[in-house]
């Protein structure tokens, strides 16, 4: 086999290891220990990590089909309890992205602690690397419409609505709806508890 070819097979292998019967099998008993659910397939470096321990997922979340999480080697990921994680939603850190309790994202959303370099005219874009502006924090019980874009260095507080199609580019304040691209914040949230209780 030419060197060539050789390279092209374990590329092959590697995009396509998380389709290998035994790799799923791990991933599945992984999942069984954490009290999580998986719907395959899923994309990304998520059994070594999970391997390793830099990504955690609590009990009672569910990863839909198609959700790809990739991170770094000195980066982590936590996801807490009971979140939803819809079809096509993905997970990029660098160093840390973390996620609360009982958080939803729907279809297609994006969330990362760095951004794509591509400054350098010399090189691909490709071949860049990427820079961050700090870790990215979501707070609990949050909902994340369709194609949110959470970005580099950005802290959304606890029970927030996302609208769909936003791009979030700063601090979300607890208990507020954003929308927008970047995301501002509409207003805050009416809770019927806390008005049914006065």
């Amino acid at each position: 086999m030419s060197s060539r070819a050789k390279l092209y097979f374990q590329k092959w292998r590697w995009y396509e290891r998380n389709s290998r019967p035994l790799r799923r099998a791990r991933i599945r008993l992984h999942m069984l220990r954490a009290e999580a659910f998986i719907r395959f397939p899923i994309q990304g470096n998520v059994l070594e990590a999970l391997d390793d321990g830099r990504l955690t997922i609590g009990a009672g979340t569910l990863l839909e089909p198609g959700c790809w999480i990739t991170i770094a080697d000195s980066g982590r990921v936590e996801i807490g309890e009971g979140c939803f994680l819809n079809m096509g939603t993905m997970i990029a850190a660098q160093d840390r992205v973390t996620i609360g309790d009982h958080t939803m994202f729907a279809n297609w959303c994006f969330v990362s602690d760095a951004a794509h370099r591509y400054d350098d005219p010399e090189l691909p874009v490709t071949w860049q690397g990427f820079t961050s502006k700090g870790p990215t924090t979501i707070g609990s019980n949050c909902w994340f419409g369709t194609n949110c874009v959470v970005n580099t260095g950005v802290t959304v507080g606890d029970r927030c609505v996302i609208g769909a199609n936003s791009v979030v580019t700063r601090d979300i304040p607890p208990g507020t709806v954003a929308a927008g691209a970047p995301a501002k914040v509409v207003r805050e949230i009416h809770f019927a508890a806390a008005a049914d209780s006065r």
